[in-house]
């Protein structure tokens, strides 16, 4: 169970509105949920969200490594070959 909204507002010296936004948030985005009456409540790990979010930074990094490529002269099959051998070096590990 979360903090009550008031009680967490007075714990970190914020506004109690504010502090209602952000459970607000956080139950609109699946992270929490609130029982009227009995308190709010963090959520069973929603992994779809988590998912995305890291899929995106994963592709901002390929990205980076598209435009740095040009400038080492590496072809996308020069790419793909250096993503397999890492690959191959992690998973031994």
């Amino acid at each position: 169970m979360l903090p009550s909204i008031r009680q967490l507002a007075k714990d970190l010296r914020i506004s109690v509105i504010t502090t209602k936004r952000a459970y607000d948030e956080l139950e609109q985005d699946g992270f929490v949920y609130t029982v009227a009456g009995k308190g709010s409540y963090v959520a069973a790990k929603n992994t779809g969200i988590i998912r995305e979010g890291q899929l995106k930074e994963i592709e901002e990094h390929m990205r980076e490594i598209l435009r740095l490529a040009p400038a080492c002269e590496l072809t996308g099959d020069d790419l793909q070959e250096q993503f397999r051998v890492i690959i191959e070096e992690e998973y031994r590990t």
